[in-house]
C-alpha cells in the first residue's frame, strides 16, 4: 500500500495541494490518516480517487455533484468519460488508476483501446510516455517497487515487441539504421520505440539492445556501413566523459548520421560534432526519419 503526502498527490493527481484540502473539509472526498504531528498521509484509494475526480471534475462536473456519487457511480461515469473523450490525460491517469492497483488485465484493455483509437504510435508517443514520466513520481517518492516499475515497462515493452514484428521487413536497398545503448545503459524501452519507428518508416534495422560493447559498435559498421546510427544516454556520468565518446563515436563513423537522444545529453552544455544531430524524443526522431 502507498502513503503519499499532499505534495506528492499533487503531482500524482495534478490537484493543487489547496484545492485538495477544501475537497476534504467541504465535501468528505477523502479521509486521510494523519500522524502525531497532524501531517496528512493519503493511501493508494485515496490517490485513485482524487484522480477520478479530478477526471470529472475537470470535464464540468461540479464537485458538489461529484461529492454525491457512490464508489460505483464515480467509476461508471469516468469509464463513460474516456470512451467518449480524445483528451489525452484522462487515459494517462486512468492508466496510473491501473497502475495503483497492479491490475494487468485493466492496463491491458486500456491499452488495446487506445491502440485502436489513436494508433499504436500516436497513443505511445502522446499517452505512454507521459504515462511513464508520471511513474517517475511514484519511484522517486519510493510509492512503487522495483517489481511493480519493472512489471509495468515489461507490459509496454511487450506491446512494442508485438507492433514491431508486425511490421513488414524492408527491401534491402533501403537505408540502414543501427540502434544500440552504451556500456552501462539499461532503459531499453526508449530505444526499443525509436526500432518501431524506423523501421515503420521502412528503413533497414540492425537492432542491438541495451549495454553494447563499442567494438560491437565498430564491427557491425565496418560490416553494414549505416547511414544511420540511433543511441540514448540516460546514466549519469561526466560531461568530458559523454564528450569524449559523442567524438569518438563521430570520428569513428564519419559516413554515418548519428541521433542522440536522452535527458543527460539535453542537460549538458556539449560541442556537437558535424555528423552528430540531437533529437528530444520520438515525435522529433518521426520528423527526422520521414
Amino acid at each position: 500500500m502507498g502513503s503519499y503526502s499532499i505534495k506528492e498527490l499533487e503531482k500524482l493527481s495534478g490537484i493543487k495541494a489547496h484545492t485538495i484540502r477544501i475537497w476534504e473539509k467541504r465535501h468528505n472526498i477523502i479521509h486521510p490518516s494523519r500522524t502525531d504531528t497532524n501531517i496528512r498521509s493519503y493511501s493508494d484509494d485515496d490517490l485513485k480517487k482524487i484522480i477520478n475526480v479530478s477526471l470529472l471534475n475537470n470535464s464540468g462536473v461540479k464537485i458538489s455533484k461529484i461529492a454525491d456519487l457512490s464508489a460505483g457511480e464515480l467509476i461508471r461515469k469516468v469509464t463513460e468519460l474516456s470512451e467518449s473523450s480524445n483528451i489525452t490525460s484522462i487515459h494517462i491517469d486512468q492508466l496510473v488508476v491501473a497502475m495503483v492497483d497492479l491490475e494487468e488485465s485493466d492496463f491491458e484493455k486500456i491499452l488495446s483501446k487506445l491502440t485502436l483509437r489513436y494508433g499504436f504510435e500516436k497513443a505511445i508517443t502522446d499517452i505512454v510516455y507521459p504515462f511513464l514520466e508520471k511513474i517517475g513520481v511514484l519511484w522517486q517518492t519510493g510509492n512503487i517497487t522495483p517489481a511493480q516499475e519493472h512489471f509495468i515497462s515489461n507490459l509496454i515493452r511487450q506491446k512494442i515487441i508485438v507492433a514491431i514484428d508486425a511490421l513488414p521487413l524492408p527491401p534491402k536497398t533501403r537505408p540502414g539504421v543501427l540502434l544500440f545503448l552504451p556500456e552501462q545503459e539499461l532503459h531499453e524501452l526508449g530505444l526499443l520505440f525509436y526500432y518501431y519507428i524506423v523501421k515503420k518508416r521502412g528503413y533497414r534495422t540492425y537492432y542491438l539492445g541495451q549495454m553494447v560493447p563499442y567494438k560491437d559498435i565498430v564491427a557491425i559498421c565496418g560490416n553494414y556501413s549505416p547511414s544511420f546510427i540511433i543511441t540514448s544516454i540516460t546514466t549519469s556520468q561526466s560531461p568530458d566523459a559523454l564528450q569524449a565518446f559523442l567524438n569518438k563515436l563521430s570520428s569513428d563513423q564519419p559516413k554515418s548520421t548519428i541521433l542522440a537522444s536522452g535527458p543527460l545529453i539535453k542537460a549538458m552544455a556539449l560541442k556537437i560534432p558535424a555528423n552528430l544531430h540531437l533529437f528530444s524524443g520520438a515525435g522529433e526522431l518521426s520528423a527526422l526519419m520521414t
